[in-house]
C-alpha cells in the first residue's frame, strides 16, 4: 500500500481521563502505535466539550477523532438502567447502545477503514450486522467470568439470582460476539486459552500487560505504616474488595499496627464505604478522582489488592511494582500476570492470611525493600508499555495482511 492503512478503533467510552485500568491500557497502546504502521481513527462517545478539553491527549493517541454525544446520566440513572434487566442483552452491554454512534461507526467502517478494532465487548452494540473488513476484538476480561464470580460471593439471595441471570446472558453474548472477529486479543494467556476453547472461535492472541516505566518512576517504600489502594471506586469489584478489607482484614492489622492508615485513590467512592469508615473512626482517606495518583502513594509502605471478583489483569499491580511499593494481593488480584509470590509480591486469599502478610511487610522493612527492588527489575525487563504497543500493532497488521510479519 502506498499510504498507511487506516485502523478504525471503536471504544464504548471516552478514553480521558484515563482513570480506569481498561482506559489506561488502551491509551498506552494507542500512544505507542501513533505514527507507526497505521493511520489511527478513534471513534467513541464524547461528553460535552471533552474533545476540546483533552485535545492534546487525543492528538497523542490518534490521527483523527470521530465522536457522537455521550448521553448525560441523570440522578435516576441507576434506577432507569434497571429497565435493561428485561433485555436479551446483559445490562452492562445494553446501556452502551447509541443510534447515532452505531450509524457513525458503520459509515466509518464502510468508507474509511482498512481494519477495525472494537475495544471491549461492550462496543459490539455499535457494530453493524456484518463487519465487512478485517476485524479485531480487544477484550480486557472474560466478561462472563466476572458475572459468575459476583454471583458466587453475593450474600443477598435476590442479588445472587440477578447476577446468575446476567451471567447466563453475558456468556451467550460474549461467545457469539467473539466468533464474529478474525482475531480476538486477550490481556493474558489464561484469558486467551479460555476463548480459544470456544468452538468455532477464530484466531486468539494474547498481549502482556504493560506499564509506563518513565511515568511510574521507582522510589524505595515509605518508612511509615501507610497502606494504599488505587482503582475506580464506582466499579463493583473494587467496592467488594475494599469492603472485604475494611470488615475482615483491617481489624487484625490495626491491632498489630495501631498507627497504620489507608489511602484509597479512585473516582466516585461509594458513599456507603465512606460512611462506614467514618462511623467506625477508621483512618481511611478516600481521595475521589485525582489527576495523578503518584502524589497520593509516594510514601506508601504497602499496596493492597484485596479483590475477590473481577477479570482480565490488574494494571494497578504493575504500576505499584514499578513505583517500588510492596504488594499484598489475593490470587484474583494477580490473575493473568506472570509474577511469582514471595519474589515479586506476597499472596494471601483468606482474611487472616492477608492481614498477616500486610503486617509482615510493615514490620520487616528489609523484606519490603527486597520485594520492591525485585518487582521493579522484573517489570522493567518484561512489561514496558512500548513493547506491548508493538505487540498489539503486529497483531493488527497480521489480521489485515495474513502471512505478513
Amino acid at each position: 500500500m502506498s499510504q498507511r492503512p487506516r485502523l478504525l478503533f471503536v471504544s464504548p467510552r471516552f478514553l480521558f481521563p484515563a482513570d480506569q485500568g481498561g482506559k489506561i491500557r488502551t491509551t498506552q497502546i494507542l500512544r505507542g502505535m501513533k505514527g507507526g504502521r497505521f493511520e489511527i481513527l478513534l471513534a467513541c462517545p464524547e461528553p460535552a466539550g471533552a474533545a476540546a478539553r483533552y485535545a492534546d491527549d487525543l492528538q497523542a493517541i490518534c490521527d483523527r477523532f470521530i465522536s457522537w454525544p455521550e448521553p448525560v446520566q441523570g440522578p435516576l440513572y441507576k434506577l432507569t438502567r434497571l429497565r435493561h434487566l428485561l433485555s436479551s442483552l446483559p445490562v452492562s452491554v445494553a446501556g452502551d447502545f447509541s443510534t447515532e454512534g452505531s450509524r457513525m461507526v458503520g459509515e466509518a467502517l464502510s468508507r474509511e477503514a482498512d481494519v477495525v478494532v472494537f475495544d471491549f465487548l461492550h462496543s459490539m452494540v455499535l457494530a453493524p450486522e456484518l463487519i465487512a473488513k478485517p476485524s479485531v476484538m480487544f477484550t480486557h476480561n472474560v466478561e462472563a467470568e466476572i458475572f459468575r464470580r459476583h454471583a458466587e460471593v453475593a450474600t443477598n439471595p435476590i442479588k445472587a439470582t440477578v447476577w446468575r441471570q446476567q451471567y447466563n446472558k453475558m456468556r451467550s453474548y460474549e461467545e457469539n460476539s467473539l466468533k464474529r472477529f478474525d482475531t480476538v486479543v486477550a490481556v493474558s494467556q489464561r484469558d486467551a486459552d479460555a476463548f480459544a476453547a470456544v468452538p468455532e472461535m477464530g484466531t486468539v492472541a494474547a498481549i502482556p500487560t504493560g506499564v509506563d516505566l518513565d511515568f511510574f518512576a521507582y522510589r524505595e517504600p515509605g518508612a511509615t505504616d501507610h497502606i494504599v489502594f488505587t482503582g475506580a471506586m464506582d466499579w463493583q469489584a473494587n467496592i467488594d474488595g475494599i469492603e472485604f478489607f475494611m470488615d475482615e482484614i483491617w481489624p487484625r492489622v490495626a491491632h498489630k499496627r495501631p498507627d497504620a492508615r489507608v489511602t484509597i485513590v479512585g473516582r466516585n467512592p461509594a458513599q456507603s464505604l465512606v460512611d462506614r469508615a467514618r462511623r467506625r473512626g477508621l483512618p481511611f482517606e478516600f481521595t475521589g478522582f485525582v489527576d495523578d495518583i503518584r502524589t497520593h502513594v509516594v510514601d506508601a509502605a504497602a499496596y493492597i489488592i484485596p479483590l475477590r471478583v473481577g477479570g482480565g489483569t490488574r494494571i494497578k499491580a504493575f504500576e505499584a511494582m514499578a513505583m517500588g511499593i510492596p504488594v499484598v494481593s489475593t490470587t484474583l488480584g494477580m490473575e493473568g500476570l506472570d509474577v511469582r509470590p514471595k519474589e515479586h509480591y506476597l499472596l494471601a486469599d483468606k482474611a487472616d492470611d492477608f492481614a498477616d502478610a500486610l503486617i509482615q511487610i510493615l514490620e520487616d522493612r528489609e523484606l519490603g525493600l527486597q520485594l520492591s527492588r525485585q518487582a521493579r527489575q522484573y517489570v522493567e525487563e518484561h512489561f514496558s508499555s512500548q513493547a506491548v504497543a508493538r505487540c498489539f500493532e503486529d497483531i493488527c497488521w497480521r489480521t489485515l495482511s495474513p502471512g505478513e510479519g
